[in-house]
């Protein structure tokens, strides 16, 4: 793939690990300069930025879930960088809650569910909006999931929190065209630390019960994240699957 992203800035939330730092590093490779949108490990965040090939990259504290932390984010983008022409919403936690088990669902964990994985993706957009208008193309990727589809996740208020995503992006992508284009990247079971609760072993049984018999990868998540950056550039409002199959009935 030939692209070249060079005086592109990138803001990626979630950066510090998994689908946000599998995506961090192919945009850096590409010549973007990053932000590393992190919730509160700096020490953490500073090493990934130091570590990303190329130059100019800068870790910010990203809290989706605080709008404080989100406009001191955009201050900060604007004084050192002026704008923003690649956003990626990688952040979010989930944790194991059986499906059957409805009481176990509390509104407490329904509610901190939606808030960060819902929410917080559209507290971002809103809050960097400016900034993405002040990019001549500028694009907004919102990792979402194949649970949005089937039903079967983490937890019922994942499921519902991706929908959610995919619904968001394409009633964004009517409104913030043509200056702007909106696509989700919806993974299925990735092989990442981001399900608190996962049983071992429970990621290669999924595997084995999709079409291409295989895990997940953050990188390949992070492919497709750059094809929509770089190469899918009449497509806005779409849902990019990489789950293995795992979608299909």
């Amino acid at each position: 793939m030939s692209f070249d992203l060079t005086r592109k800035t990138a803001v990626v939330t979630g950066a510090t690990s998994g689908i946000g730092l599998a995506t961090a590093t192919r945009l850096a490779a590409g010549g973007a300069r990053v932000v590393v949108g992190f919730h509160s490990d700096a020490a953490q965040a500073a090493r990934v930025a130091a570590a990303l090939p190329g130059s100019g990259h800068v870790a910010l504290p990203m809290a989706i879930d605080d709008a404080a932390s989100l406009a001191a984010a955009a201050e900060r983008i604007a004084e050192q960088l002026g704008a923003v022409d690649v956003l990626v919403n990688a952040a979010g936690r989930s944790t194991t809650v059986p499906a059957r088990d409805l009481a176990a669902l509390t509104d407490d964990i329904f509610d901190e569910i939606t808030k960060v994985n819902l929410r917080g993706p559209f507290a971002v957009i809103r809050t960097l909006l400016p900034l993405l208008q002040a990019s001549p193309e500028a694009v907004i990727v919102n990792i979402g999931s194949v649970a949005a589809l089937t039903g079967v996740g983490s937890n019922l208020a994942y499921c519902a929190a991706k929908a959610g995503v995919h619904a968001l992006t394409v009633a964004l992508a009517k409104i913030l065209g043509p200056g702007i284009r909106v696509v989700t990247v919806s993974p299925g079971a990735v092989d990442t630390g981001f399900v608190r609760g996962r049983a071992p072993g429970a990621l290669d049984k999924i595997a084995e019960g999709t079409p291409l018999k295989k895990v997940t990868s953050a990188g390949a998540v992070a492919d497709a994240v750059l094809a929509c950056v770089v190469q899918l550039t009449s497509s806005t409002g779409i849902e990019v699957r990489v789950d293995e199959g795992r979608h299909l009935p």
